[in-house]
């Protein structure tokens, strides 16, 4: 085998993600492998307890001030938190489907369903920003800029303390998670992965789920239980 031939490891190889290559400290792709989903897991159980605090907080203060609540989440969207929810799952369908597709060497498929999952993204920021919008025009602010006029209780301010808040936290997730899609959006357009190596697009996909699984317990909490 020639030496350009051999660093190819011949056109059958280049197929399957001829950049690939075992890292010096791993005696093993498979090891290397399983130590990079460990470490992904490992930064998802972070961003577990993060939330699990956030949503700690919510319990906390919707017990104290359990009026407000009850009343402010009235004036959330539940249409626009509706579509969100929907585009989210759809989101995370076609990441699984991505994954998929990386572990057959489908290529086309893979950058398609990648390009359909940041679209998905890209729509649930657009819909955030008209949801945002219309909460400032109406002075539904956190705390002392608070200034909504015809609420009965006491502290409405609270509740959109805590709903901008952890929207907002979850939003950047989302866009930390819309430029990882488009970094191995990019990747794959260059033939970096297949059947042989796919583990970055699976840990995207990971961090992808977990986004949508947090998005899933905001939207009942604060859209439909207050």
């Amino acid at each position: 085998m020639s030496a350009k031939a051999e660093a190819l490891g011949g056109a059958g190889e280049q197929k399957l993600s001829p950049q690939f290559h075992v890292a010096h400290h791993f005696d093993k792709a498979d090891t290397q492998f399983d130590a990079g989903r460990m470490g992904v897991w490992l930064f998802l159980v972070t961003e577990i307890l993060l939330f699990g605090g956030l949503f700690c907080a919510f319990a906390i203060f919707r017990s104290k001030y359990f009026p407000s609540f009850v009343e402010a989440h009235h004036h959330l969207d539940r249409v626009m938190g509706g579509i969100n929810t929907i585009v989210l799952i759809t989101s995370s369908f076609t990441m699984a489907l991505a994954v998929r597709s990386a572990q057959k060497s489908e290529t086309k498929k893979t950058t398609a369903l990648l390009a359909i999952t940041l679209a998905c993204a890209a729509m649930f920021l657009v819909v955030k920003y008209f949801e945002y919008s219309h909460k400032i025009h109406d002075g539904l602010l956190p705390g002392g800029n608070f200034t909504a006029a015809d609420f009965a209780s006491g502290h409405p301010g609270i509740f959109f303390a805590i709903y901008f808040m952890m929207t907002g936290i979850h939003g950047v997730h989302v866009v930390i998670g819309m430029g990882l899609i488009l970094w191995i959006l990019l990747r794959n357009q260059k033939n970096e992965f297949s059947s042989r190596y796919y583990a970055p697009v699976e840990n995207v996909g990971l961090y992808w789920h977990l986004v949508d699984l947090v998005w899933i317990f905001l939207f009942p909490l604060l859209y439909l239980v207050g």
